[in-house]
């Protein structure tokens, strides 16, 4: 078995107390209006390509910037990133400053785009 590095347990652990969903799963929220959904990517990440309706905040000012984009901390906030190692790590950030319905999505932006489903520049 492969030695995990200080990121991958760093991860790891915060996937150990969030929940995760599927790119699908995260589509039909969005479409519903039940969900908003946070890019935690870099800039240049986001105007690569990202998901329509998905507000940018970069996993650097996540914490800084939540409360005046997401102020109900009842509100339903699925978090992703490229891959959902940075979005974990979010996803837990947010949950221990109160945010009581915080999802990471499974796979990330990755994850999306190989199920298909829409993105925007």
């Amino acid at each position: 078995m492969a030695k995990l590095t200080s990121f991958e347990k760093l991860v790891a652990d915060a996937r150990k107390n969030i929940t995760e969903i599927s790119p699908h799963g995260s589509a039909a929220k969005l479409k519903s209006g039940d969900a908003v959904i946070i890019d935690v990517r870099d800039k240049d990440e986001w105007e690569e390509g990202h998901i329509p309706g998905a507000t940018h905040l970069s996993r650097g000012t996540v914490e800084l910037d939540i409360e005046e984009k997401v102020p109900d901390p009842n509100a339903t906030i699925i978090c992703h990133c490229g891959g959902g190692g940075r979005s974990a790590l979010a996803a837990e950030s947010l949950q221990k400053m109160g945010y009581k319905n915080v999802r990471s999505m499974a796979g990330g932006f990755k994850a999306w785009k190989v199920a298909g489903l829409p993105t925007t520049k």
